[in-house]
């Protein structure tokens, strides 16, 4: 027997994650039988005057329609909650943490976060040839399903494979496509996304992002000033940039916040003409290159006849210029004397910031090396990443485009420079925003033939230290980060300051479970397995004492919506213990449901001392009989309530 998510992945297509988009905006050019219909469409094209036949470009790649594929797919894994965690420190925290694969974790949020994330930031591999990424993905299907799935044949299936451990410029593009894909939909309308990236994948990079999130979405191309000094031991050149591509949900709508004025920008403002407006600083009146019709003579007060330098003209027509000129927008100098020069008053000024520019700083950001020292100061003088973001460069990001509340997430978190960033602006400007990060639990060591543990090449340091996973360093980056800020702002520190986290690790179901799905008979559940046990921290081999009710309930809670600090109270019928979320919907999971418990729900539902929509079961708990039971008795009650299987 296959599990519904299962079932759901064999039919999905290369299109089905665009149709099903489609679908949801354009719900009226799809059949009752959910086929869409593209005369119609067509059709409305015409009505409107859209030239179907304008120009466009595509980049593709060998495992385009896989990536494409993997976009449509539900996850396959399960969310397991670290209850010592969340249950302590992290008990009333809105921060979360997950550990797994983002591509898992991405298909977890969907529902829950979908149009909810107001900025993204990801530092992805950057794919330099030097071991820093190898595609990932083991291909489960057989080679047969994939050649159906795709149309394929031998040929091009073999190059389909060819990709797997590789770092070609193809297994990068099919690693981030669906990832991108589904980072879209979390988005808000006035979402942004940040992506940091080099020279090596800038520009394939560019071209999926346009297809993705469209190139009317693109907002810039960033610059960061990495580096403060040269390599002298490069051949030819010694790089001192990176990039970060940044696109919006809707670029239309979306207006940045600015970069937050300093003392140094406000005192640029001054008044020396006593102007009742305000404070004004001037802007230069001439542009380059010349515009003739705006090449005109202009006197001063003085009397001195003057005319834009040589090449250039004014930014005012000549008729622009009087006007401002009898508004008394106009600054000759304190003598009258000097070339004119725009007045722009500071009580006009659009936003509460300085509008940013695509060439970022190191003297204003951050670079590499201080980056990498800051953090070995944090983590008691080790060093344990190469490479960190500094935290200055994603406070800045976070201070363009976010407000007070908002949310923040970052799906290749690896040392949590993002998280700390957060918590940082929340203390700068008393904000309550919350982080969502997620960071694979890349092991530190490998395995040797001889089966004993041994640290990798850049994971010594971590090993030695006690740090399994890299997962692992990042979580105790935020605990240290948030107590020293508490340290250094002990006095004015907010109480509600969220300095903690809740923590999840997505994980696959262990191959005994997943036989034991397959060998399930609803009308024979055997009084020896107990198909819940399979999913608890124990059964899956990960630390912890979570049950497996309580590991699929989380995951179920993702799945229909809801948020991770969802209220969630325990329903007794007899002695079997059930939850119902939000006055909503009721979860029956454990197995010992009997007779006895579905008389006293119906009698519950019935008299209104219980009041739900639905009610959700753990198809595996419940043999056929008592299934029909309940499903029998819901039936007959006055008030529809829905009976949800889920296997």
């Amino acid at each position: 027997m296959q599990t519904d998510n299962e079932k759901y992945n064999e039919t999905v297509q290369p299109n089905t994650a665009f149709l099903n988009e489609l679908k949801e905006k354009l719900p009226e050019f799809f059949t009752k039988d959910g086929f869409f219909d593209i005369d119609k469409f067509k059709d409305q094209l015409k009505d409107k005057n859209v030239n179907e036949l304008s120009e466009g470009y595509q980049l593709n790649f060998i495992g385009k329609d896989y990536a494409r594929r993997q976009a449509g797919e539900m996850a396959s894994t399960v969310i397991v909650p670290d209850k010592k965690q969340n249950q302590g420190e992290g008990k009333n925290s809105k921060n979360l943490f997950f550990t797994g694969d983002n591509l898992e974790v991405l298909r977890h949020l969907q529902t829950s976060y979908q149009n909810k994330i107001d900025i993204i930031y990801i530092d992805p591999p950057y794919n330099t040839g030097q071991d820093d990424f190898a595609y990932p993905d083991s291909f489960e299907y057989s080679d047969d399903q994939l050649e159906d799935m795709f149309g394929l044949d031998d040929d091009q299936l073999a190059r389909l494979k060819s990709i797997q451990g590789k770092s070609s410029h193809s297994a990068w593009l099919t690693f981030m496509y669906p990832r991108l894909q589904l980072a879209k939909h979390l988005l808000k309308q006035t979402g942004v996304i940040f992506i940091s990236i080099d020279d090596n994948e800038d520009g394939n990079l560019k071209e999926i992002c346009d297809e993705i999130f469209g190139e009317a979405n693109f907002l810039a191309q960033v610059v960061w000033e990495r580096a403060y000094a040269p390599i002298n031991l490069k051949k030819n050149f010694s790089p001192s940039h990176d990039y970060m591509l940044v696109y919006g949900r809707e670029a239309n709508i979306i207006e940045t916040s600015g970069i937050t004025r300093n003392e140094a920008a406000d005192n640029r403002y001054q008044n020396p003409d006593n102007d009742p407006r305000g404070p004004w600083k001037s802007s230069d009146m001439s542009v380059g290159p010349a515009n003739e019709s705006n090449i005109y003579p202009v006197t001063t007060p003085s009397g001195r006849v003057v005319e834009p330098p040589a090449g250039r003209s004014w930014s005012l027509s000549q008729k622009a210029f009087r006007e401002r000129l009898a508004d008394n927008r106009i600054w000759f100098g304190k003598n009258g004397d000097a070339v004119p020069s725009m007045k722009r008053f500071k009580s006009e000024l659009r936003k509460t910031g300085v509008t940013p520019m695509t060439v970022w700083h190191y003297t204003d950001v951050g670079h590499s090396q201080e980056a990498t020292q800051q953090l070995q100061q944090l983590m008691g003088g080790k060093k344990y990443f190469a490479y960190p973001k500094p935290v200055k460069l994603v406070q800045r990001v976070i201070q363009l485009y976010s407000d007070s509340d908002s949310v923040i997430l970052d799906f290749f978190a690896g040392s949590a420079t993002t998280a700390e960033a957060v918590l940082q602006q929340n203390i700068e400007d008393q904000g309550h925003r919350h982080f969502i990060l997620v960071q694979l639990p890349e092991k530190t060591y490998h395995i040797n033939k001889s089966g004993k543990k041994v640290p990798t090449k850049g994971g010594r340091t971590a090993f030695a230290d006690g740090f399994m996973s890299i997962d692992q360093i990042a979580r105790e980056r935020i605990r240290r980060a948030a107590k020293k800020i508490r340290e250094d702002n002990e006095l004015t520190l907010p109480k509600d300051f969220d300095g903690s986290f809740k923590h999840y690790r997505v994980v696959k179901p262990v191959k005994q479970t997943l036989e034991e799905i397959d060998e399930f008979a609803p009308n024979n559940i055997s009084l020896f397995t107990n198909m819940v046990d399979g999913f608890s921290s124990k059964s899956l081999g990960i630390v912890g004492d979570t049950t497996g009710e309580e590991t699929i309930l989380t995951t179920w809670l993702a799945k229909d919506g809801y948020s991770f600090d969802a209220n969630v109270e325990i329903i007794k019928f007899d002695n079997y213990a059930a939850h119902k979320v939000e006055d909503d919907r009721l979860y029956l999971i454990n197995e010992g449901w009997e007779a006895k418990q579905t008389k006293e729900l119906l009698n519950q539902l019935g008299t209104h001392q219980l009041g739900v929509q639905s009610i959700v079961i753990f198809g595996y708990s419940f043999n056929v009989a008592g299934l029909r039971e309940l499903e029998s008795g819901l039936g007959q009650l006055d008030s529809k309530v829905t009976l949800i299987k889920r296997y």
